[in-house]
């Protein structure tokens, strides 16, 4: 590859004329080297700008001081936080996190390469989403990014400058072609959306959340306690089923093993289904003592191996606090993903919640949508049931079972209203007949003649979900409110794969467009709390965790309630958003 023209700005005079010079371009390629993955654990050695005239390589390194504070590197910090020019990155989170640590200013007017590259894939899982790959992708070029583990602590050697020019260089033919792809599949929207939610993303991990050690110490041992117990209970109720007992004792089983398991609740009795997973294994759960023993501990277990020690090691020596990962594009719907750790399957029982609390003086409110997703569903489908229900404060579940068991409302059991609430959920992720009763334990005819019901009052519901599907099928695609898009790859003579587009098609627009309006959120809320104490440390899906000091958590709270509430209704028109909301000392709902 040609060597590339780049300027290294050592002194304050250098920088004063290379920020003069660059302000002036509509666009600059813009990356840091650092000597850490962690923020807090490393220093940033270069921030990189490149323009058509050239790149820029700013050591930070030869300005003495704190970067934060440095008045020599104050031109930099107001160019970088400028919502001009526009800062083109790949991967900008990684960026904008150090950027926001190491200089104390938030980048403004960001457009992320990676992002952009993962709205135009529409979910497709052929394709790579690394510089390398978007380079080559886009512009039949190579990036070699041999130096990129190098030691950047050092004295920096002319392949690591060579480096550091070529990957914010190459960034602005990149932001062309990528423009182009996003103008021509209409997702303009969708991209804004998400590049507007980088730096609430960035402050957001850098807030980190405080998990309470000896409470989770705590609980880990009450867990390992109960597990034992569960699985000796377990190991006894399934021995009941041996014919002979062992000469040595109880024989126990793998409880691990399908195969095991499956011969041992055969000896007992129990109509195994063709697989012992969970959701097959539920419905048995009221009628057969064993299977519940089963499932409690599974639930017990997962805790034990998914979290446990693992989330204490986790925690930020630094900090003291747990700052996971969130991936911004975690699924073609546009939700969340996280890990390291993954703080979105936490367990939601109370005993595991009160183990992340606020420290002294502070206070967590947590916030979240009331049925956000029917609430779109209401909105897409026009159904003048779910918006007479909405719009009148009723409770949807208990309308939705009067009508189905053709009962009045103030009649409907417990019973009824947990199989409309059931039901509700589960049109949005395109539910049938066969997997409501296995859900419900509910005869398979049973089960047929409530949907049938179910879909006869909600007629534009169900026009609505028969068209979502056969257009997904149909059309190979469908789009979220923001109008992101995902698209299917599938053979449509397997009758399998047909049926979850049909499915998909039903639930991406919903759960696609419910994460859409949670990004719109944290980019309203982040803007309204930027200048207080107060951040955001945790989301789940339609929750929302913020920490602010006790005496200002009222006024947190109405803040959060309102950049929600707004996110809402940019895309809902016909129902209220509702929002719930507690104020406590630890995670609670």
């Amino acid at each position: 590859m040609d060597a590339q023209e780049y300027e290294l700005i050592t002194t304050a005079e250098q920088l004063r004329r290379a920020v003069d010079a660059l302000q002036k371009h509509e666009a600059l390629g813009f990356d840091t080297e650092t000597t850490a993955l962690d923020p807090y654990r490393g220093r940033l050695r270069l921030v990189q700008l490149a323009g058509p005239d050239g790149a820029r390589l700013i050591d930070l390194d030869r300005f003495e001081g704190d970067p934060a504070k440095s008045e020599a590197l104050a031109p930099l910090r107001r160019l970088l936080a400028a919502p001009r020019p526009v800062k083109i990155a790949h991967n900008a989170k990684f960026d904008a996190k150090w950027i926001m640590r190491h200089l104390g200013v938030e980048p403004g007017g960001l457009f992320d390469t990676y992002l952009a590259s993962k709205i135009i894939a529409a979910g497709s899982e052929e394709e790579r989403h690394s510089l390398e790959a978007v380079a080559a992708r886009y512009l039949s070029e190579t990036v070699d990014k041999t130096e990129q583990v190098s030691n950047w602590g050092g004295e920096l050697t002319e392949a690591q400058l060579q480096y550091a020019a070529r990957d914010a260089t190459i960034l602005l033919p990149l932001r062309e072609r990528l423009i182009a792809r996003i103008k021509a599949d209409d997702l303009v929207r969708c991209a804004a959306l998400e590049f507007d939610c980088v730096v609430p993303v960035a402050g957001l991990e850098l807030a980190g959340f405080y998990l309470d050690q000896e409470r989770w110490r705590e609980q880990m041992r009450n867990v390992e306690r109960k597990r034992a117990a569960l699985a000796d209970e377990l190991q006894e109720m399934l021995a009941a089923g041996a014919a002979q007992g062992s000469l040595f004792g109880r024989a126990d089983i793998n409880l691990d093993s399908h195969v095991q398991l499956t011969d041992a609740l055969k000896r007992l009795g129990v109509p195994v289904p063709d697989s012992t997973r969970n959701w097959k294994l539920q419905p048995l759960a009221s009628k057969y003592p064993v299977i519940a023993c089963l499932l409690e501990y599974r639930t017990v277990q997962k805790a034990i191996t998914s979290y446990g020690q693992n989330l204490l090691d986790e925690i930020n020596p630094v900090t003291g606090r747990l700052h996971a990962n969130f991936q911004q594009i975690g699924a073609p719907t546009g939700r969340f993903a996280c890990q390291d750790p993954n703080m979105q399957q936490i367990p939601h029982a109370p005993e595991y919640r009160r183990c992340f609390r606020a420290p002294a003086g502070r206070k967590l409110i947590t916030s979240d949508f009331s049925q956000i997703e029917l609430r779109i569903l209401a909105e897409f489908t026009g159904d003048q049931g779910f918006i007479d229900a909405f719009n009148s404060g009723a409770d949807l579940h208990r309308m939705t079972a009067a009508r189905i068991f053709n009962v009045a409302p103030e009649e409907v059991t417990a019973d009824q209203r947990s199989f409309a609430k059931r039901l509700n959920f589960g049109v949005v992720y395109g539910i049938g007949a066969q997997r409501f009763s296995m859900m419900t334990g509910l005869s398979l005819a049973e089960a047929e003649d409530i949907m049938r019901r179910y879909f006869a009052s909600y007629r534009a519901l169900d026009v609505w979900l028969r068209d979502a599907s056969n257009r997904a099928v149909r059309e190979r695609q469908i789009r979220t409110a923001s109008g992101r898009l995902a698209r299917f790859d599938f053979d449509p003579a397997d009758k399998q794969a047909v049926a979850l587009i049909q499915r998909n098609g039903k639930n991406t627009p919903v759960q696609g467009s419910n994460a859409d309006i949670l990004k719109r959120a944290l980019r309203l809320l982040h803007n309204d709390l930027r200048d207080g104490t107060a951040r955001i440390v945790n989301i789940i899906h339609d929750e929302i965790v913020v920490e602010a000091d006790a005496a200002e958590a009222e006024d947190v709270a109405q803040r959060v309630e309102r950049a929600m509430t707004t996110a809402g209704e940019e895309y809902i028109k016909r129902v209220p958003v509702k929002v719930e909301t507690t104020i406590a000392d630890e995670w609670t709902k």
